[in-house]
């Protein structure tokens, strides 16, 4: 008679390793260390000798020490791409056997900026799930500190998967004027956590119903625009309540939810969660989705919750959503041109008091909070072969930027 002998085997968690580039970054991964984060390793990565002493990482990388003599990047985000390139190898040695990192940094100073996209680009080239959560500067920190967030932060763009910006100028409508600095940065830091440890908790945290490492990388794997946003509420409405407070999210940047490609749900209750409050949920949160979204939700039934659901949602693939708003020309709605019966010359009256005719033609443009240009730029836009005449053209068609009209073009 064959005897069998079952054999279990547990598969090993996901790796997450967390990188906190530059000050800023470093700060962020300290806070994360004080306040307990489970289930990640920490790393920084800094050019300042001193300041990454005081972070509280196990793994501590100094860079460019030919570069910057230990001393910083001076602002120049030039000097920090150059020191991480000069640790290129030092890098990829930490990021080894991660399956999934994040990177964290405040964009706008010299090392975050510039080294933290040499960062995901190696992470990237090592077939790392790459996601990104950085901040933008405050308004106090200045105009040319935001101009370098913003050029960097593009760079970042194109090496990692997802990526989530969170505008320090939002945590001074949150927390109001007389809000000190210190308050201000701790908040900053409250929030790279929260996005940290609300995805972590999602892929190392057993549920009722279990999100894995897979389904993470699904919705977030070359994904770009991403956002986070965690809500928790209490009493009769609270599965709703929680939902839209998740999405609703006035720490997030400027982002239109609408149309996310990928949506992470995980919903954490009490075990008297019903399945009417998971349906509520579920529909909240599908108005956000679009029909071909790929959407993965995880319930973990925490006893110590009383009364009480919480709910963190990732959405991702945000700017392809603003692509699928911008239609084609030959996709739009065709404009019925009407000429003066008498000098046959185009008459624009309907364009001018924007009916039906305008939206369709833009091709629902004018919800992206686009302006209408001067009258200067009429001549900028390009005039080639396949480009209607500027007379045969309403003046609303100019509503659609230039590079925008150029690429439907």
């Amino acid at each position: 008679m064959a005897h069998f002998e079952l054999i279990e085997k547990m598969a090993p968690n996901a790796v997450i390793k967390v990188v906190g580039v530059g000050g800023g970054g470093g700060n962020a991964v300290a806070h994360m260390v004080n306040t307990n984060v489970d289930g990640v390793e920490f790393i920084t990565a800094n050019t300042d000798s001193q300041a990454i002493k005081n972070c509280g990482a196990k793994l501590q990388l100094q860079l460019g020490t030919n570069v910057t003599k230990g001393l910083g990047a001076g602002a120049n985000p030039e000097v920090g791409r150059q020191a991480a390139l000069e640790d290129r190898e030092r890098i990829m040695d930490a990021l080894q056997g991660a399956d999934m990192v994040f990177i964290t940094a405040g964009m706008g100073g010299g090392t975050g900026t510039g080294a933290a996209p040499v960062v995901a680009q190696l992470a990237k080239e090592m077939g790392i799930l790459t996601v990104a959560v950085v901040t933008k500067p405050f308004p106090f920190e200045g105009r040319r500190r935001m101009q370098v967030a913003l050029k960097g932060i593009e760079e970042l763009s194109q090496h990692c998967d997802s990526l989530i910006t969170i505008p320090n100028e939002k945590l001074i409508t949150v927390l109001g004027r007389n809000a000190t600095m210190i308050q201000a940065f701790r908040a900053a830091n409250d929030v790279l956590q929260g996005a940290v440890q609300g995805i972590a908790d999602l892929i190392v945290r057993p549920g009722l119903i279990n999100v894995d490492f897979a389904d993470v990388r699904t919705v977030m794997s070359e994904m770009g625009l991403a956002m986070m946003g965690t809500g928790s509420a209490r009493g009769d409405d609270r599965a709703q309540a929680a939902a839209e407070a998740a999405i609703q999210n006035p720490l997030l940047d400027d982002v239109n939810l609408a149309g996310a490609n990928g949506i992470l749900v995980n919903i954490t209750a009490g075990p008297d969660f019903t399945m009417a409050e998971f349906d509520e949920i579920g529909r909240t949160i599908e108005a956000f989705a679009s029909e071909d979204a790929t959407v993965v939700v995880g319930t973990v039934l925490d006893p110590d919750m009383q009364d009480e659901v919480r709910v963190t949602v990732v959405a991702t693939g945000l700017n392809r959503a603003v692509a699928r708003q911008t239609q084609r020309p030959d996709q739009r709605a065709p404009i019925k041109l009407v000429r003066n019966a008498t000098t046959g010359q185009p008459e624009f009256g309907d364009f001018e008091t924007g009916g039906d005719a305008v939206s369709k033609a833009v091709g629902g443009s004018m919800g992206l909070g686009l302006r209408r240009p001067s009258s200067d730029s009429a001549g900028s836009s390009n005039a080639g072969a396949s480009t209607p005449a500027a007379a045969d053209l309403p003046n609303d068609y100019l509503d659609i930027p230039a590079f925008l009209r150029r690429q439907a073009d």
